[in-house]
């Protein structure tokens, strides 16, 4: 395997932290970098076990930031980037839009800068992998899948800041001749899932006899994709994928809200002890979101022939895996609900930086 060393942008995050392990793991010759922001949702604790490997490196940078992100490049001087740091909640992105601009939108460009200026032009073994969503291509109804040549159509400031982004990487390889891929993939879950997400929310909601919120009548149908299989994909189309091509990457399955809560629910009672419907009793309709789209469905197919990758676990499987973590690491969850997390840089990494 030939040695290179990869910056991976928002590594301290949900997908990022296990692109993360999965690379300094699989790929030992590398030198991974970790270039993170540490904003709410960036959890070093996430990376306990690969903190101490040889390969493994952190950065705490903003992407926002030019001159720090050209410094870490200069620095490390990188032959591939996985960009995955953005601000990524929906409901964020209502009340403050702004900040999904800047990150997803500036960020991405600096990183862009960055790249094109690093490798002038020699871009043999180079690569930026550009990591985006299902919900730049807007919403669909009952039937149909978005493919990759779905038209643009991005319905919230969260889903329009990352077509902009995802613009940027394509104008950057026709106008530079930047060697970048893309991946756009539908809602993940799995471990280390931040709790402001649906699964995670019912989940430590559940534990807690919290109310469990879903929007409206829960018939809003999303394909869910877990997490370890996305970093997977990510690695597949990072080293295999073709310059200048996107790949769509789904869990080939589709749930309602609603349908994915009761299934949530009927796990947990039964690990928790629970008498059944115990936790549904729980849910709670709450007032849509505006902009809410009814469905998204990825038509994976591109990936899945081409580059051979398709998911490991149903979603009953990756949901029951998913449960069984929250349940085992209670400390992990009490510290990202708590705000403690955030004191594990300081203590790893105040005398060093």
């Amino acid at each position: 395997m030939t040695k290179k060393t990869i910056i991976i942008t928002g590594g301290a995050g949900f997908i990022g932290s296990h692109v993360i392990r999965l690379f300094v793991n699989k790929y030992p010759e590398y030198k991974i970098i970790n270039l993170d922001a540490l904003t709410y949702a960036g959890n070093l604790e996430n990376l306990k076990d690969i903190t101490g490997a040889a390969n493994y490196g952190f950065e705490k940078v903003n992407i926002v930031n030019a001159p720090e992100v050209n410094a870490v490049f200069a620095k490390h001087q990188p032959d591939g980037i996985i960009h995955l740091a953005a601000e990524s909640h929906v409901d964020r992105s209502i009340t403050s839009p702004l900040d999904f601009v800047y990150t997803n939108v500036v960020g991405t460009v600096n990183l862009l800068n960055a790249a094109k200026e690093l490798w002038k032009d020699n871009y043999e073994g180079k690569c930026f992998h550009h990591v985006s969503t299902d919900e730049v291509y807007g919403a669909l109804g009952t039937t149909g899948f978005f493919t990759e040549e779905t038209k643009y159509d991005p319905h919230s400031p969260y889903s329009a800041s990352k077509a902009a982004s995802d613009h940027f990487v394509y104008a950057y390889a026709d106008t530079y001749g930047l060697p970048i891929v893309l991946t756009n993939c539908s809602n993940n879950y799995g471990p280390n899932h931040f709790p402001e997400k649906l699964i995670p929310l019912m989940i430590h909601n559940v534990i807690n006899n919290k109310p469990l919120p879903v929007y409206g009548d829960g018939k809003y149908t999303r394909d869910w994709l877990y997490v370890i299989d996305h970093a997977r994909a990510i690695d597949t189309v990072f080293h295999n994928g073709k310059k200048g091509e996107k790949y769509n990457v789904g869990g080939f399955n589709e749930w309602q809200n609603i349908d994915l809560v009761h299934l949530l629910c009927t796990q947990m009672d039964e690990k928790l002890g629970r008498e059944p419907g115990t936790s549904a009793k729980l849910i709670t309709f709450v007032k849509d979101r505006p902009g809410h789209d009814l469905r998204y469905a990825i038509d994976a197919t591109k990936i899945n022939t081409e580059l051979g990758w398709s998911p490991s676990v149903t979603f009953e499987e990756g949901l029951s895996k998913t449960i069984d973590w929250y349940l085992q690491n209670t400390e992990w969850l009490e510290h990202v609900t708590n705000g403690s997390y955030q004191a594990y840089y300081e203590s790893q990494y105040s005398n060093s930086i």
